[in-house]
């Protein structure tokens, strides 16, 4: 077949493409129409993960599961702009990793809404000022977002979802690597590259900002700077890049929780995220776990912050596979929840089992 013939095809199924996204669409508002009468959530997250599964699963190739994620992910983006008009608050400004991470998890058809605060983000979800927010809460290399976990302490937000994304840091800037003298960046990005920046800049002047955007927008202003940040926000202020990839570890990935105001049901494969102080006496931490062992539940994450109400008083944040309705979830919450000062569940969700 001839290079006409073949395009004439692609145009040809193209144009059925086209068509019958639009009448997937036609049915989306329907669905929009039904939920609004029900007050009913627009953004499902089990709903998603069971689509996006099922489509892995009757994809036969050559079309990468990635790439048949994205596309998918500005299909159901277009389609929630269709049902709702939709916001999303994330740690800003714009091209920030959690902008990223957000855009990886809702596409580009929805709202989002810069925000310049962690704390800001959750008072926006809690009084609905917007439908959901984005924030960060660990790093595989540089440990948990602290400031995150503190703000579960005295929020009613919910965890509805989680995105997992790796983080490449590059060295961006209008000047030559041996002309950098001062070096912008996010205080837990240096952590993440320190390594590299000991080899290859061990007397720059390391300034911390409050993201990496910002990073790069004084790196572009500022003569003999250089800034770490995304290959985004390095397109936005239109600065070069000296140096791709600097971060410690290939496999450096950032945890995201998406936030709201709803609760997920059960998809089979979930994670719940709880909050819990210990009563004071020898091996409470130890007595908390034993239901976890006891009823086979595999623990993911486990974090201690001080209360800021007592001295030497910690509130315990942990993570395990499963859902709060789960039968073993539930015996092994009433277990724990008998030997606990008190216990918070902070989400049950789906959980990410690839990158964004």
């Amino acid at each position: 077949m001839g290079l006409n013939k073949l395009r004439d095809s692609i145009d040809s199924i193209d144009r059925e493409i086209v068509k019958l996204i639009n009448e997937r669409y036609k049915l989306v508002m329907e669905v929009g129409k039904w939920k609004k009468d029900r007050d009913h959530a627009f953004y499902v997250p089990e709903r998603e993960k069971a689509l996006l599964e099922r489509l892995e699963k009757i994809n036969d190739g050559p079309l990468k599961d990635e790439t048949l994620r994205a596309i998918y992910r500005e299909i159901m983006s277009g389609a929630l702009a269709l049902e709702h008009p939709m916001s999303v608050a994330y740690l800003g400004p714009q091209a920030t990793f959690t902008h990223l991470a957000a855009l990886g998890k809702f596409g580009h058809s929805v709202d989002y809404v810069p925000k310049s605060t962690i704390a800001d983000i959750f008072k926006d979800v809690e009084t609905a000022r917007v439908d959901y927010g984005c924030v960060p809460v660990e790093n595989s290399t540089e440990g948990a977002v602290n400031y995150t976990l503190d703000m579960f302490l005295d929020s009613t937000v919910k965890i509805c979802a989680e995105i997992n994304m790796r983080i490449h840091h590059h060295l961006v800037g209008n000047c030559p690597l041996s002309k950098v003298k001062k070096l912008y960046s996010h205080g837990m990005v240096f952590g993440q590259c320190r390594s590299w920046l000991q080899e290859h800049l061990p007397s720059v002047e390391i300034v911390t900002t409050a993201s990496t955007t910002r990073a790069a927008e004084l790196a572009k202003e500022e003569p003999g700077t250089a800034a770490i940040s995304s290959k985004l926000a390095a397109e936005l202020y239109k600065v070069d890049i000296i140096a791709e990839n600097i971060e410690e570890h290939a496999g450096n990935t950032t945890r995201f929780l998406v936030i709201s105001r709803q609760e997920p049901q059960p998809t089979g494969d979930d994670k719940t995220s709880i909050c819990f102080a210990i009563k004071d006496r020898i091996g409470a931490l130890y007595d908390c776990l034993l239901p976890f062992k006891d009823t086979g539940i595999t623990l993911t994450m486990i974090e201690s912050r001080p209360s800021k109400r007592r001295n030497w008083e910690y509130f315990f944040f942990l993570d395990f596979l499963g859902h709060r309705n789960d039968e073993r979830s539930i015996e092994t919450l009433d277990k724990l929840e008998e030997m606990c000062q008190s216990l918070r569940i902070l989400g049950s969700y789906p959980r990410a089992n690839y990158m964004v």
